[in-house]
Formats: structure tokens, sequence, C-alpha cells
């Protein structure tokens, strides 16, 4: 399962509304590339996949590809705005290692 905390929720909600997408869920998925080696991926999408995972969390509806699913299981999404910055954080217990930004990870 992928959890979203509540201030993560809030935001992805914001961004929904203001982009009028109403019915979409988001998609969080692993992509080869960035400086550890797999970078994490978050889009809006309309509709899931048949092989695909779909939770939901306060409201949000989190997609999950079944190849993405093996690297991000136990993972929580938050949303951070304070001083060292302000975007979406992924704490995964699958990750060995990141990069000293956080958007990129390796097992």
């Amino acid at each position: 399962m992928i959890a979203l905390t509540e201030k993560a929720a809030q935001e992805v909600k914001a961004l929904m509304a203001k982009e009028s997408l109403d019915g979409y869920g988001l998609r969080v998925s692993v992509a080869g590339g960035g400086c550890s080696g797999l970078s994490y991926r978050l889009v809006f999408e309309k509709e899931a996949g048949k092989s695909d995972r779909v939770f939901e969390q306060h409201g949000v509806r989190v997609i999950v590809d079944s190849k993405s699913y093996l690297y991000l299981n136990g993972t929580t999404l938050d949303y951070t705005d304070g001083l060292n910055g302000t975007g979406f954080t992924f704490t995964n217990p699958n990750a060995t290692g990141t990069c000293g930004c956080g958007s990129s990870f390796h097992t």
C-alpha cells in the first residue's frame, strides 16, 4: 500500500481542483533515471489500468502499476512547505539510498 498523509492529500485535492480534474486519481510510479538510479513520478490520471493497484487515502484515489508497486509498497507520500523547501516527499522503506534532493533512490 502507498500511504498519503492528510497534508499530501489536501495538496493533491487542491491541485486537482485548480486544474478541474474531477474524478481523476494520483498515479505514483517509479521510472529509471535520476542521480540514484530510480525516480519518483506523480501524474493525474482518469482511469486505472487492468493490472494497477488502487488505494483510497483521505479522499484521494492512488493508482500504482504493478512494477512500481514492487519498489513503492509501504511508502508514505507527504507534503512539506517549510523553510527547507516546498513539495512532495517520499518515505520509502525499500530504498537503500537516496540522492541529496530526495527525488531519486536505489534499492
